[in-house]
């Protein structure tokens, strides 16, 4: 049965939707009864500075809207566009009649390099997507989830990484964009205090993604050797940190507020 206003208990926004962690949250969000926008950039677009792997296709986009023709809207979208994050709301509210909780996803890793040695260009890239990205995202959403009738139920939670919290040889691009996340969170949890809007950071390790595998080959080494240096001894699956991401967005999620919930097998252990 189609997804009505009146039907839909909640709804979600998940950028960088088209695969990786952020198509396995929007799958979990589905098993949990949400309705979901899924927003990727899936259009062919020139790939940006550094990036050393294919962005997501229209292909990956329209997995994802199989998963559920009723409750899935699947949109190409940059994160980098504003006007394309307001559209993605409007829709969403058009199709689903409300936003419950925002999950920020998108995001890319380009590295190898010193500090010192780093391109420019690689550092813009990194900056637009993964900084600029989130905080476009959180100022195109913040304001509907504040308006929904109960936003002590609304939700922002945008995916860092063990970098957030640490350095990273040859990644300091990449982790100064990822420290920078958590500083948008904390400040949104501050900003929000009062509202019932909450902000968590998700921190994932080395997880099985089309990232994980372009970091890997910078380092000239493999995913599972990476994921090797974490506690758990193996490579954390989407679905692992989706289940983490579900927690976040829920109502039950409200305690971790501010918080960094890590999701990184004990590699900060």
């Amino acid at each position: 049965m189609p997804v009505t206003p009146e039907s839909a208990e909640r709804v979600a926004l998940v950028t960088g939707g088209a695969r990786g962690i952020g198509a396995a949250t929007v799958a979990e969000l589905l098993r949990r009864g949400y309705a979901v926008t899924a927003l990727d950039v899936a259009s062919g677009a020139d790939v940006p500075a550094g990036l050393g792997y294919p962005l997501a296709t229209p292909h990956d986009l329209a997995a994802v809207a199989a998963l559920d023709s009723d409750r899935v809207l699947c949109l190409a979208g940059d994160v980098r566009d504003c006007e394309a994050l307001d559209m993605a709301v409007n829709s969403t509210l058009d199709r689903f009649g409300r936003l419950d909780a925002v999950i920020a996803a998108a995001g890319v890793v380009v590295g190898g390099r010193p500090q010192w040695e780093t391109p420019d260009e690689h550092l813009r890239t990194l900056f637009a997507i993964n900084v600029e990205g989130v905080w476009n995202t959180a100022a195109a959403t913040i304001p509907t989830l504040l308006s929904q009738p109960d936003p002590s139920g609304c939700r922002f939670v945008a995916v860092t990484s063990t970098a957030g919290e640490r350095g990273l040889r040859n990644l300091t691009g990449y982790a100064a964009s990822k420290h920078a996340v958590i500083g948008i969170v904390r400040g949104l949890a501050a900003d929000l205090a009062g509202t019932g809007v909450c902000a968590t950071a998700v921190a994932p390790g080395s997880t099985r993604t089309a990232m994980l595998s372009a970091t890997a080959d910078l380092y000239g080494t493999t995913p599972a050797e990476i994921a090797a240096r974490q506690a758990l001894g193996r490579l954390i699956e989407p679905e692992e940190v989706a289940e983490v991401i579900a927690l976040c967005c829920s109502p039950a999620g409200a305690a971790l507020n501010g918080g960094v919930v890590r999701t990184d097998g004990g590699f900060t252990a």
